[in-house]
């Protein structure tokens, strides 16, 4: 795999479309719960139920075609800012899948018509935390708004890289929400030291590339 990507600046939409953006995050709930069942570490952490202010716009890579395929190439370092809120993480890893079958655990995802999925793995804090994203497209957003609550319900219809996770860990959670067709589903694991930070970046991570599917296809 070649150099990670940087995100490069963007031009967006104004008020209109950042409340737009807010919502579109807000609605799916921001669903959380264990990791435990994947990972080999202590008992999970109840699920959070605090939201932390959603991002207003997104930060991955240049903004794609309104009819390109989604590539892991979308997305580079995690470099977020808004406000006094920022968070940095390295990209460890992308993967990109013509199809949804080495992602899908159970065949729920090809019920579902999920159409194509990448992976990307990111650490920070000097790989005190890491986390995998996995991000779904669907056919439409009534068959990605079911994935997304019946991942909710039952974290085992997705497979992602567990060698790119903490083996150890007090933080072990994945969160999962639907904007438009797309799903994106966020573990995060987190050891002592990067434990108090973890939730709220994983918040932020999750929300920022939800947010980023509110402008993708956009014109």
């Amino acid at each position: 795999m070649g150099n990670p990507r940087q995100p490069a600046p963007r031009d967006y939409p104004g008020v209109v479309a950042t409340m737009v953006a807010i919502l579109a995050v807000l609605l799916p709930g921001g669903l959380a719960f264990s990791v435990h069942r994947y990972l080999n570490g202590p008992a999970p952490i109840p699920p959070a139920t605090d939201a932390a202010p959603e991002p207003a716009r997104p930060s991955p890579g240049e903004k794609a075609r309104p009819d390109a395929l989604i590539s892991d190439d979308e997305f580079g370092d995690w470099n977020f800012r808004m406000g006094d809120v920022a968070f940095k993480a390295k990209r460890a890893g992308g993967w990109t899948y013509d199809s949804c079958a080495p992602v899908d655990r159970q065949g729920m995802l090809a019920e579902n018509g999920c159409e194509r999925a990448v992976q990307l793995a990111y650490s920070a804090y000097s790989g005190h935390l890491t986390a995998v994203q996995v991000i779904m497209v669907f056919p439409g957003e009534k068959a990605a708004k079911a994935t997304a609550e019946h991942l909710a319900s039952s974290s085992r219809g997705v497979k992602w890289r567990r060698d790119a996770m903490l083996d150890e860990y007090v933080y072990g959670r994945i969160r999962s929400g639907a904007n438009g067709r797309y799903v994106v589903y966020t573990a995060v694991t987190a050891d002592k030291s990067a434990q108090a930070r973890a939730a709220r970046f994983h918040q932020y991570l999750q929300a920022d590339h939800l947010n980023y599917f509110v402008f993708r296809d956009a014109g």
